[in-house]
């Protein structure tokens, strides 16, 4: 009888730590699944893999589960103008990357990130400012970004920790979302949910390997990636206000892959002519 009070005792931890290791375990999965892809498919393919939401859209499911569609649409909204931060800080780093080590652009980049991100987390957003701040960072910086696209992506030596170390930053994110999402609100969890891991992870892995240009290029193709992204968070706000989390989710990923997909062609074409 000890025994069976004990296992009993068990249960209810367990029946929270699994669901949460299992949700870490599958975006991690997805992240790691697209940044390989992403590491061998040349700048191009590669940015538009990366832009996907393979992190933010697992996390939104996540946290759908345990919230309502009106906190799904606020912190949609509030993720929105975190989209333009995003942008700036490719920007900042294929810059910077152009002339400095990894632990220099990266830094650089990240800094910018926490400015913008604390800046934009001290604003009150409407739908229409914060598609008004993404489509001035579009202007500010996807013109510039042009001349860092065009490298020739070396070949990668993949080292023995670098997927453990994705999976293992990606899970902490996840739980750090997931588990903080209740006590910090719908803002602080939208700019959580779509911090920049994928674009971090790509920078500190492959710059020491390929160097500054050739990861910048990957970098500079994610901005127009990046617009999708913003188009999709604007559908899942849109969507989870009206239709409710589920109709949301689906559609800001069908808007997401149909861009990418767009851009995708879009390159294909200017390759055969």
């Amino acid at each position: 009888k000890a025994g069976h009070d004990a296992s009993m005792s068990i249960s209810p931890d367990l029946a929270l730590i699994l669901p949460l290791l299992l949700r870490m375990a599958v975006t991690a999965a997805f992240v790691v699944t697209a940044s390989i892809v992403t590491e061998r498919s040349g700048p191009v393919v590669g940015a538009l893999v990366a832009t996907l939401p393979v992190y933010t859209g697992p996390v939104y499911v996540f946290l759908s589960l345990d919230h309502d569609a009106a906190f799904i649409a606020a912190s949609a909204l509030a993720a929105l103008p975190i989209n333009a931060v995003i942008i700036a800080f490719g920007m900042i780093y294929a810059m910077t990357a152009q002339r400095h080590g990894a632990l220099a652009s990266f830094g650089t980049a990240i800094l910018a990130w926490l400015a913008l991100a604390s800046l934009a987390h001290a604003t009150t957003w409407s739908l229409g400012s914060a598609l008004a701040v993404n489509a001035l960072a579009c202007a500010i910086c996807l013109p510039p970004a042009q001349r860092y696209r065009k490298v020739v992506m070396p070949p990668i030596r993949r080292r023995w920790y670098d997927i453990p170390l994705r999976a293992l930053l990606v899970a902490l994110m996840v739980a750090m979302v997931v588990g903080l999402s209740s006590r910090v609100g719908p803002a602080i969890t939208g700019i959580l949910a779509v911090f920049p891991i994928v674009s971090s992870s790509l920078m500190l892995i492959l710059h020491p390997r390929i160097g500054g240009r050739p990861t910048a290029a990957v970098l500079a193709n994610s901005l127009w990636g990046m617009v999708g992204f913003g188009l999709g968070l604007t559908t899942l706000h849109l969507g989870a206000l009206y239709l409710g989390s589920s109709a949301g989710l689906i559609l800001g990923l069908v808007v997401c892959v149909c861009w990418n997909l767009g851009l995708w062609a879009f390159s294909r074409r200017g390759v055969t002519r």
